[in-house]
């Protein structure tokens, strides 16, 4: 399924106007860096919630920044059983595995409206050879996924149904915070329960009663689409995720 328009002409908002790059969540860059980056910047894409931002097998997967909205990646087995794998919020970088591989061997689709800044996967190998410091930084950008990637596999293997939702909940809302998007320890959470499910290695009935168990413990409250935490430390240490500063990362 795929829905796609353009955004703002062509390439949309100038890379060194992105307004992103004032969030603390992200490090800063030099001028020369952003530049580069607009060089290889050919559009600005809005995807509508369900479609298919990489299909499965895709072998021409581009490159992308997740400019605004939540997507998440995920696996399929033959039986149309999905495991979702890890969500990307404003800032990520899409497709790094895709880009670089004959054909994707994941899928990354839609949660929500999304805007994505458009890189051709032809034109990776040219930020490796002429700008080290940005290729470095890609490098650390797929060690991070892959770091999130290893925490819901922590997740699924060892913590019980309370505490993988509540780590799910608080890593999402420290990531969103980090990105100016929570207010009254309240933001957006549009993950239905199946999508709890699939990330969780959860059935669906038993996702929705710890869901409902741990929200009349008090623990959040949600509302409009929105989810409030009412007391994040004890999340935190139900989830067995103490706090801690997020490292400031790349934005490419």
């Amino acid at each position: 399924m795929t829905d796609t328009t353009a955004l703002n002409g062509r390439n949309g908002v100038p890379c060194m106007a992105c307004p992103l790059r004032l969030k603390p969540a992200f490090k800063d860059k030099t001028d020369d860096e952003v530049r580069f980056i607009q060089s290889m910047k050919v559009e600005h894409r809005h995807m509508a919630p369900g479609a298919d931002i990489i299909h499965p097998g895709q072998e021409d997967a581009e490159l992308y920044t997740l400019f605004s909205g939540w997507a998440f990646r995920y696996q399929l087995l033959p039986d149309g059983r999905r495991q979702i794998l890890n969500f990307l919020l404003p800032g990520d970088l899409v497709g790094l595995q895709a880009s670089l591989l004959s054909a994707a061997r994941h899928g990354i689709e839609a949660l929500t409206d999304v805007e994505l800044c458009v890189f051709p996967r032809k034109r990776v190998w040219d930020l490796f050879v002429r700008m080290p410091s940005l290729s470095y930084e890609i490098a650390w950008l797929g060690s991070r996924e892959e770091s999130l990637i290893d925490q819901n596999l922590t997740s699924v293997g060892q913590r019980n149904a309370s505490e993988r939702i509540a780590a799910l909940v608080i890593s999402l809302y420290r990531r969103a915070d980090a990105l100016g998007l929570v207010a009254e320890n309240s933001f957006r959470f549009p993950l239905s329960q199946q999508q709890l499910a699939d990330a969780l290695g959860l059935s669906l009935v038993h996702t929705s009663k710890t869901w409902s168990r741990l929200r009349k413990a008090g623990l959040f409250s949600t509302s409009d689409g929105r989810l409030t935490l009412l007391n994040p430390r004890l999340t935190s240490r139900m989830a067995l995720l103490y706090e801690r500063e997020l490292e400031p990362r790349p934005l490419i």
